[in-house]
């Protein structure tokens, strides 16, 4: 059984470069953040994988958002505990921004 936790190697790559980090799932950046930021893309696949690795990349690096589904649809609970509908490239402020 996979860890819930921590993301996986398996199609999964992070990148850091120039104050950024990015979480590549086959070919798309599903998380990328920094201090300030954290942008969210389904890459057009809102899958229970994809969701499933963004939810992890939150716990992992400590991002505090959360990617749920109720009847089809997605929702980003953001770090402030509001809960928002899930557009594909949204930007939410991090965890902690001003």
């Amino acid at each position: 059984m996979s860890r819930m936790d921590k993301l996986s190697n398996h199609r999964t790559a992070i990148f850091s470069s120039g104050g950024k980090t990015r979480v590549v799932y086959v070919n798309t950046a599903i998380v990328e953040f920094d201090g300030e930021s954290v942008t969210l893309r389904s890459g057009g696949y809102e899958t229970v994988t994809t969701k499933r690795k963004m939810n992890q990349a939150s716990r992992q690096f400590d991002l505090g958002y959360s990617v749920s589904q109720r009847d089809f649809a997605w929702y980003v609970t953001k770090p402030d505990g509001v809960t928002v509908p899930f557009s594909d490239g949204m930007t939410i402020a991090a965890r902690g921004a001003a």
